[in-house]
């Protein structure tokens, strides 16, 4: 229904011509745009639903004083949850830290907020089906947790900045509150679809944009000799292009899905988009507040080893 809208709306009503590039690229924007946004209106709803079950303080009481990896898998599990972009999950992963979450615990939810989020997963399966965001799931969880583990065993919390190393954990967060009616939880599903879809729009809208230019005007031998399975460094070099970039997943996902329509390999195509997730340049910048270079150093090495890992795998099983 929405391909056929979209092809009405760009050869019948605009006029192009089904076999130019404009016209390629203007149906792509057409039929994208209004799947994306809806995929993303109803996923961030029923999420919105669920987080009204979740409150800070009881996150925090959970994830505080687990046995060695338990707290790294309920870190990396509570990142799927919580839709945000790298720079918006750092106050919160300042905020564990203050209340005397292990640090390599944080950094598992650090790395999987942005990356293994439900809209992540939303757009996967509704663009590439579940066989792709199950495998990306399960991978992606991988990397935080042992990305988590690699970072607490090296006991790093003397890199920390003087002043975060300096907060005092506070009381014991009262979490014995009456739970709101089904009324209220609905209202907060609603609020959240306004608050995360009227945060992440452009970048959704240009991400799209961007997807149709390259599905129009970039030729696919050109993208599948770069991208392709066939080149080695082709999975590095996207890490290193993506880490400069700053996006979210509803922002970058429909880039990646022009550049599979263009024969890119899709494990590399995946690798390029968690490394501008999750090892953005603005992430640093935010974090350098927190943490000192050293620990920056190590987490994005650690984060960069395990996108390639991904993105290797991603190329040999599919």
């Amino acid at each position: 229904m929405l391909d056929a809208l979209a092809a009405r709306l760009t050869y019948g009503l605009l006029g192009l011509d089904p076999a130019s590039r404009l016209g390629a690229a203007v149906h792509f924007f057409l039929y994208d745009l209004p799947k994306v946004f809806l995929l993303l209106a109803s996923v961030v709803f029923v999420m919105g639903v669920i987080h009204s079950f979740i409150s800070p303080e009881r996150t925090r009481a959970w994830l505080a004083n687990r046995p060695l990896g338990l707290g790294n898998v309920m870190a990396a599990g509570l990142g799927i949850v919580t839709p945000f972009c790298s720079c918006s999950a750092v106050p919160l992963f300042i905020g564990f830290l203050s209340a005397g979450v292990p640090l390599g615990v944080t950094f598992s939810f650090l790395i999987s907020a942005p990356m293994v989020n439900e809209v992540a997963l939303a757009l996967l399966f509704g663009l590439f089906g579940w066989k792709v965001a199950a495998l990306y799931l399960g991978l992606g969880l991988t990397v935080a947790i042992v990305a988590g583990l690699v970072i607490g065993r090296l006991g790093m919390e003397r890199h920390l900045e003087d002043w975060v190393r300096a907060i005092q954990v506070g009381a014991a967060p009262q979490i014995d509150a009456a739970p709101p009616a089904w009324r209220d939880r609905l209202g907060h599903g609603v609020r959240h679809v306004q608050e995360i879809v009227g945060r992440v729009w452009p970048w959704l809208v240009a991400g799209i944009a961007v997807g149709a230019g390259i599905h129009g005007y970039v030729p696919q031998d050109l993208m599948a000799g770069i991208m392709g399975k066939e080149q080695w460094w082709a999975v590095p070099a996207a890490v290193l292009l993506g880490v400069p970039m700053y996006s979210n997943a509803a922002g970058i996902l429909p880039v990646i899905q022009a550049l599979l329509g263009k024969g890119a390999a899709l494990g590399t195509a995946l690798a390029f988009m968690m490394s501008v997730i999750a090892l953005s340049l603005p992430e640093m910048i935010i974090l350098r507040k927190v943490l000192k270079p050293a620990l920056i150093a190590v987490f994005a090495g650690v984060v960069a080893a395990g996108v390639m890992l991904v993105g290797f795998v991603f190329n040999a099983v599919l």
